[in-house]
């Protein structure tokens, strides 16, 4: 059965909060949210894909990524990784960007921080993105941010389970 996804925004603080357990152990969910080749499983909303072209891991680091659709079409994207708890939490920068990983200023950047923690049922991820502004946070939800992020959570729990 899978575990309802909490997601909420909040216009006041140019922000979203979204919540899910996995029964999984926070080591193996830590695992598919930080390591590329994991990562490349589930982060994409079927029948898109996501293909990892450099990752590093690292403070500092950065994650440079495309979702590929049905038709080959590519939309990059670049995280740039901030402090890092490991098993714990992290945060970075996400922007749209081009294969290069220069970043795309006609869309809105996001700072996100990614909560695990070890509860009865497993693990509760916790993500909080913050937006620069309301507009920024609406942008994205136009473009259908809550679904497809909705579907590839509830892809890595099919892939958990």
């Amino acid at each position: 059965m899978k575990s309802m996804i909490t997601f909420n925004e909040d216009f006041d603080s140019n922000s979203v909060y979204v919540m899910k357990i996995y029964n999984a152990e926070v080591s193996k969910v830590w695992d598919y949210f930080t390591k590329s080749e994991l990562l490349d499983q589930w982060w994409a909303p079927k029948p898109w894909k996501c293909e990892t072209k450099n990752q590093d891991f690292k403070e500092g680091g950065t994650w440079l990524y495309s979702m590929v659709g049905p038709e080959g079409e590519r939309h990059y994207s670049l995280l740039k990784y901030g402090e890092i708890r490991e098993h714990r939490s992290f945060d970075g920068m996400d922007a749209f960007c081009d294969e290069n990983g220069t970043i795309n200023e006609d869309f809105p950047q996001a700072k996100w921080l990614l909560g695990f923690t070890g509860v009865e049922e497993g693990t509760k991820v916790t993500v909080n993105i913050h937006f620069a502004s309301q507009d920024a946070l609406k942008q994205l939800l136009e473009m259908g941010f809550e679904e497809g992020f909705k579907t590839g959570l509830n892809q890595l729990e099919e892939i958990l389970d």
